[in-house]
Order: structure tokens, then sequence, then C-alpha cells
């Protein structure tokens, strides 16, 4: 079986096509009519929709006069998933969010996950060893904490964030700008830290998983072993579409 799974975010559109569960090719960027192009070029049976940005239905009804099967626009709230879910207002949950979920317990059943999916936002999530997603945390991502700093101050400068992730950022900084990169970098990374030790300490043999733009950055900086999946909100929706049409 191949399928499509579309992930539309806050600041990019992606998408990943899979033959059974292996990825044949993913794409970020994309416009609308890129993502026809490639469903004309790649031919999934099935499609599945998840956005956080805006409404999927004229999505879908683009892809109905391509596709020959389901069209599955992913409603956290009422879509049936492979995986527990115990978030206490469901359809206030991030649709990225909980495939990430379903993409970390498919990929590492019946261990306790943490998924750090770094982008936009910095969104912290466990998935106990039970399946179950419980919920998490959400923070300012590395770019809104650049540009908060320089909005809601009279006289910060406007930084963005250093071409080369792996870079060292000094603790110290020996002027405005080296201190606002301190602040935004090093604070963001000993944050990420603080959170998982907590979660190591209650859950032993915690796995963690680093996914979103921002994963190369927390990758040298998490001293810890850890996986970066780059591919796992489009593989949970992959599973989540496959649950839909095996039920």
């Amino acid at each position: 079986m191949r399928t499509l799974a579309l992930d539309i975010g806050n600041t990019a559109v992606k998408y990943g096509c899979f033959e059974a569960d292996a990825l044949l090719e993913s794409a970020t960027g994309q416009t609308p009519a890129q993502v026809r192009a490639a469903v004309q070029r790649l031919r999934p049976e099935h499609v599945i929709l998840a956005s956080v940005a805006e409404a999927t239905a004229a999505w879908a009804e683009e892809l109905r006069q391509l596709v020959p099967g389901h069209i599955l626009e992913f409603a956290p709230a009422t879509t049936p998933l492979p995986i527990g879910n115990a978030y206490a207002t469901p359809h206030t949950l991030g649709a990225d969010r909980l495939a990430a979920a379903v993409g970390a317990a498919w990929l590492l059943p019946a261990r306790p996950v943490v998924i750090i999916d770094a982008g936009t936002a910095i969104k912290c999530d466990l998935v106990t060893a039970d399946g179950v997603f419980r919920g998490g945390s959400i923070s300012p991502g590395l770019a809104m904490r650049f540009q908060a700093l320089h909005t809601f101050t009279g006289r910060l400068p406007l930084i963005t964030k250093p071409e080369n992730p792996v870079a060292t950022v000094p603790l110290t900084g020996a002027d405005t700008q080296a201190a606002i990169r301190s602040g935004v970098l090093n604070g963001a990374a000993a944050e990420v830290r603080g959170m998982l030790a907590e979660y190591e300490a209650q859950f032993p043999g915690l796995a963690v998983l680093v996914a979103g733009g921002d994963a190369g950055f927390f990758r040298t900086r998490l001293k810890r072993p850890i996986f970066v999946v780059p591919e796992l909100v489009l593989m949970g929706l992959h599973r989540i579409l496959v649950h839909h049409v095996s039920t």
C-alpha cells in the first residue's frame, strides 16, 4: 500500500510518501502546486492530512480528484488511533504532537519515550511504555525567543539563529548580541536538559527522540543518547492512516 502524509505546519508544508512502512520520498517548504505535482507523480492510494495552521477541507477536496482511496483529515479529538490518548482536552491538541507520539510508539514499542519536537515551538511530550500519550510541555522555539526579545524591548536588536547549529555559544556574552545568543541558545538547551532529567528520574529506561527544524541544535547539546528522527511526524501520520484503512 502506498500512502502520502501531508503535514501543514505553522511555517512549512511537508509531505512524505510511504510504500508499506518505508519512506520513499519526503520534501518540505511545499506549495499546493508542488504537492499536487508530487501526488500525480507518486500516485498514492491513500492520503492523510494534518494541520496546525489552517483547515484541511480545501486540500482534501483538491486531492479527492487525484487519489482513488481514503482522504483522511486527521482530527486529534475524533480520529481513531493505534495508541491511547490520555490528554484531557484532545480538541485543543496539535495534530503534529499526537502524530509524533504515534510515530514514537511505533519506532520504540514498550518503552517510555520523550519526544523533543523543536520547531516554531519546543514541544516536549511523553509516551509511556504502555503506549499512551500523556501530554507534555510547550515553550517558544529558538526563532520565537529571539523575536520576542526584540519585539518586547525598546533597544535589543533582532538576532537570527546561527547558521551552524553545532557551533559553540559562549556562556558569558561579552557584548549585547553575544549575551542574547547565550540567553536564548544556552537557555533553551538547559531547559530541555532539565526537562529530560526530570522525566528520566520518573521513567527508568527512558528513550529520547528529537525532531523538528532545530533538531540539529539540540542533538549536540543534550549530553545523552538520543535518536534524531526528522520525519517523525510524517511517520506517525502514516501509521494513523494505516490504522484507519485497516479498520
